[in-house]
């Protein structure tokens, strides 16, 4: 496959850390497919990769819990971009509750989204990438699955089966030539860490924990795009089934 252009799928590709992977892997010579909910989020992205010239589609209203919508999108990218042979499940939600107020609502929806869509799209789009002989998988996962954070319980649940996917899907694909790792950000300077500064869920500001990070500044989305780059490279065929820690030196 080396010298064709080869297509990504990046989930939750309209805001924050999706965003910015999507831009850097057409920056990069890919076809990218924006998948997200936010149907207006995903077309302003893929714009603003069409402006600068480089292939790039949006597909809306995508809820990744839903298996029947996975398929009907990842059949959407195919037929308008190719086989998918790069995919990045970036997408995810997150609550804040104490343990014991989590209800079965809230857990399975936290699961369906983080941990269930993963699951759906990588089973929707191997086949493809086991006929070309050549795929990559990068799982967006989280800090808080290395270390545990309070009253985040199903959230750190859902996150920690995201890595125990990525290392067992390493070891079934790379016969194939597909490799699969995970990405887990730590204290990354997103919509979704300003919100939770505005809620008071942080301890402190996003300045004040960006002073204790060894590296003195927060994580920007652009870190961890970098960081799945290489991941998706040719250059990257020798690495799978890891756990590539982006923050800063917080977890080590």
């Amino acid at each position: 496959m080396t010298g064709q252009r080869r297509t990504a799928l990046v989930t939750g590709g309209g805001s924050g850390i999706g965003r910015a992977i999507a831009l850097r892997l057409a920056e990069d010579g890919f076809a990218t497919a924006v998948l997200d909910l936010d149907t207006e989020a995903a077309e302003r992205v893929a714009a603003e990769a069409r402006q600068k010239g480089h292939a790039s589609l949006a597909v809306g209203g995508v809820d990744v819990s839903d298996r029947a919508r996975v398929d009907e999108a990842v059949r959407q990218v195919r037929d308008a971009l190719g086989p998918v042979l790069v995919l990045v499940n970036n997408a995810g939600v997150s609550a804040t509750e104490g343990f014991l107020r989590i209800t079965d609502t809230s857990w399975n929806r936290i699961m369906a989204v983080n941990l269930n869509g993963p699951f759906y799209f990588c089973q929707a789009v191997v086949p493809g990438m086991k006929k070309a002989g050549w795929g990559r998988i990068v799982n967006i996962s989280s800090s808080s699955a290395q270390s545990g954070q309070p009253y985040m319980t199903h959230y750190v649940a859902s996150k920690a089966g995201l890595i125990g996917l990525t290392k067992s899907l390493a070891l079934e694909l790379g016969p194939a030539g597909i490799t699969v790792n995970t990405i887990p950000p730590g204290f990354v300077d997103t919509p979704m860490l300003r919100a939770s500064e505005e809620r008071g869920f942080l301890g402190g500001s996003v300045d004040h924990h960006a002073e204790l990070t060894p590296v003195r500044r927060a994580g920007r989305p652009e870190d961890i795009a970098a960081a799945c780059a290489f991941l998706v490279s040719e250059e990257a065929g020798y690495v799978t089934g890891q756990v590539i820690g982006v923050n800063g030196g917080r977890n080590t």
